[in-house]
């Protein structure tokens, strides 16, 4: 794998393409990457007793050979 957590790198394919950020997760096994603010996608979540039901964003794993590495 040529990237690593806290690396900055750029999306160079996909729907993100042109957009950037740093590397929260790595995932050697299966080649994919967590990096922040990018393939975001809105999870619902149940109210907890005490709690109300609320949206949260979440960033999905892109493969890594759609991002490349801007600086480290």
């Amino acid at each position: 794998m040529h990237v690593k957590k806290g690396d900055k790198v750029k999306v160079i394919a996909g729907k993100d393409k042109g957009k950037s950020g740093v590397i929260v997760r790595a995932l050697p096994r299966e080649n994919k990457v967590v990096v922040e603010g990018v393939a975001l996608y809105k999870r619902h979540q149940k109210s907890r007793a005490g709690q109300t039901g609320r949206i949260v964003e979440r960033p999905r794993p892109i493969d890594a050979s759609n991002v490349a590495r801007i600086e480290k």
